[in-house]
């Protein structure tokens, strides 16, 4: 071997000793023309990771051909298609779809409500299989209402097995009710099975059907606008349209809140909204006027009256069991053109509650609420009840016209109502009294005095139109019971016996009798309870006559408690007063030598008159020694001796 082939040995054995040693770096060099700022080391070995590819796919990818993977795809694929092919022939043959069912709906579009309409069904099959236990659902509104929730008729037809390619064809008749031009719905749903299922499934399709007429047309007439407190006339009208006689026909009226019903010209059937009209012949036509008035609302509140007509119920005489057709009417509140309300004390109200011993002073305010003048403007105040004395009606300006029991003010007594301006306002006085008292010989039962007022003017528009101008107002005022509450103090009267000596003498005692009676007029009160209270130097002694009265004594507070509860009308005038008796007990000091001392302080009498609907109270003095209720005292008995 030559020395040149010695050195080219030793550098394979260099070049080997380089590849083979741990520490062996190789410089590489790139030509690319990009910079490589991160050069990763080779690993020594595999490292064990996580790998969605075993070690043998990885080996296998890494060392198949391209070809050999596209044919092995092909196989896969043709696997898969072989069994879904195999699913479809022996399991899929029974999948069905509802856009494979066809459902035709051939009728009119257009019907008069009440009437009956005749629609032809077809039902066509393109599915594959057959479509089993097959039932036509049809669905659809009962009444006037035009939604198919609530009270729909419903009706069901077996149509059995429709068979791949089969139409089945259906007539069905229906029968729609509703306002004219009202569009309501008919649901056709078919539900069926197929082989090897359970299941039900349902193909649906709705058929709008427009009303373009009513059997029975409704409608209501009031006004527009409306004033708090005036009076309001509503008129209901129903006419059959139908070429048949409509039996047993009810009308119901909803009133809007703050409504009162005063009265109608046909009494009402039942409550006082609904009517039963009994039987309507073709072409028939009635009409029901109902008045009444809006209290308790405000300008600018917008009300509904609503009406419907029907068949009556079976079960519930006073309920519509199908609606024929319903109507409605909106109005606004406003303020009236001329305005006037009574008043007694400082505020406006429909009801006052006036002591019966007193003499009421009653206002009238009005006002002119328009932007023009009115013209002849006058006043009346109509005053009724079972309360009244007519005797003490007086009116200051007016005229109080006792035949008719109206005051008037007009341009003959004041000159100022010839012409009210825009915005004038001001009053008018009168004053009355209550006829009901104690002394009266006759119990008026839930005394009150009714105060109507209405007025009137005319307003002048454009110069030569003249339009006449009404408003109404009433007010009720309702008279307090008259209660009666005495209290007495007796010594040689009453359910017990006392002893002592009279006058009192200091340091004996002495026993006294005290009574509390009870009396009231003409209304219930309720609540009642008397309360009063003994001096220090009083004992209370027991019991109480009668015995069955509930009169409690506090020793701790000193307080006596008589729960009366209910004192009746006409106690003490018509049956007898209640009483309740009970004794005390005076040993009087030196200190009180000369005087006439307190034997029971201030009783005080509370309760709730239920027709007035106000607290009642009576209050009274305390008693001494003084016993002016007893005839047989003896005069300066009361003054204590030594």
């Amino acid at each position: 071997m030559s020395q040149g082939d010695e050195g080219k040995l030793s550098k394979i054995e260099d070049l080997k000793a380089k590849l083979f040693s741990r520490g062996f770096k190789t410089k590489v060099e790139y030509r690319d023309g990009f910079s490589k700022k991160e050069i990763k080391e080779v690993a020594d070995s595999w490292e064990t990771k996580d790998d969605p590819l075993s070690d043998f796919g990885r080996k296998f990818f890494m060392r198949t051909s391209i070809f050999k993977k596209f044919f092995i795809l092909s196989i896969s694929f043709f696997g898969l298609a072989l069994l879904y092919g195999g699913y479809m022939f022996f399991i899929g043959k029974n999948t069905v779809s509802n856009e494979n069912i066809d459902i035709s709906i051939l009728g009119n579009s257009f019907v008069a409500g009440g009437e009956e309409l005749s629609l032809q069904i077809s039902i066509g099959n393109r599915n594959a299989v057959a479509l089993e236990l097959a039932d036509l659902v049809v669905e659809y509104p009962r009444n006037s209402g035009g939604e198919l929730i609530g009270d729909t008729e419903r009706i069901r037809v077996s149509l059995g097995t429709i068979t791949p390619g089969q139409v089945h064809n259906k007539n069905i008749k229906v029968i729609l009710f509703g306002e004219q031009s009202s569009v309501r719905p008919v649901k056709f749903s078919l539900e069926y099975r197929v082989e090897g299922s359970n299941a039900i499934f349902v193909k649906e399709k709705i058929f709008e059907v427009n009303i373009n007429s009513t059997p029975i047309d409704i409608s209501l007439e009031a006004p527009e606008d409306i004033s708090p407190n005036q009076d309001i006339t509503l008129k209901i009208k129903a006419t059959l349209n139908f070429t048949k006689t409509a039996s047993k026909i009810l009308v119901r009226v909803n009133y809007p809140l703050g409504f009162q019903f005063v009265s109608a010209d046909s009494l009402p059937s039942f409550g006082n909204n609904v009517w039963n009209l009994g039987d309507m012949t073709p072409g028939a036509l009635r009409e029901i006027s109902v008045k009444g008035r809006m209290i308790d609302v405000f300008e600018g509140e917008e009300k509904i009256f609503k009406a419907w007509i029907g068949s009556q119920s079976r079960t519930d005489k006073s309920a519509i069991d199908v609606i024929f057709n319903s109507a409605h009417h909106a109005f606004v509140v406003k303020k009236p053109f001329i305005e006037a309300y009574f008043v007694t004390g400082s505020s406006r109200q429909k009801e006052y509650a006036v002591d019966s011993k007193a003499e009421v002073l009653g206002e009238i305010r009005w006002i002119n609420n328009l932007e023009t003048q009115v013209n002849d403007f006058q006043i009346k105040a109509k005053i009724s009840g079972n309360a009244i004395d007519r005797k003490s009606i007086r009116s200051q300006q007016g005229f109080y016209n006792s035949a008719t029991d109206t005051i008037i003010w007009d341009r003959n007594y004041i000159s100022g109502f010839g012409e009210i301006g825009p915005g004038s306002s001001g009053s008018v006085f009168f004053s009355f009294a209550p006829i009901v008292s104690l002394a009266s010989p006759m119990i008026v039962s839930d005394p009150s005095i009714v105060i109507d007022l209405s007025v009137s003017g005319r307003q002048d528009i454009s110069g030569f139109e003249l339009k006449e101008l009404h408003n109404s107002d009433s007010a009720i005022v309702k008279v307090i019971s008259n209660v009666g509450f005495a209290a007495k103090g007796l010594y040689y009267s009453g359910p017990f016996t006392n002893s002592g000596p009279i006058p009192p003498k200091v340091q004996t005692a002495t026993t006294f009798t005290i009574i509390w009676s009870l009396s009231n007029s003409s209304s219930n009160i309720s609540k009642g309870v008397v309360r009063s209270s003994l001096p220090a130097w009083i004992n209370f002694i027991s019991p109480v006559s009668p015995a069955n009265e509930n009169l409690i004594f506090n020793s701790s507070t000193r307080e006596i408690t008589w729960n009366v509860g209910n004192i009746g009308k006409g106690m003490g005038i018509t049956s007898p007063s209640r009483e309740v008796a009970f004794r005390v007990s005076i040993s009087p000091s030196l200190s009180q030598l000369g005087t006439a001392p307190i034997l029971i302080n201030e009783a005080i009498l509370t309760g709730h008159d239920d027709f007035a609907n106000v607290d009642v109270r009576v209050y009274k003095s305390p008693l001494s020694t003084r016993l002016t209720n007893d005839p047989s005292f003896p005069a300066n008995g009361e003054r204590v001796v030594e």
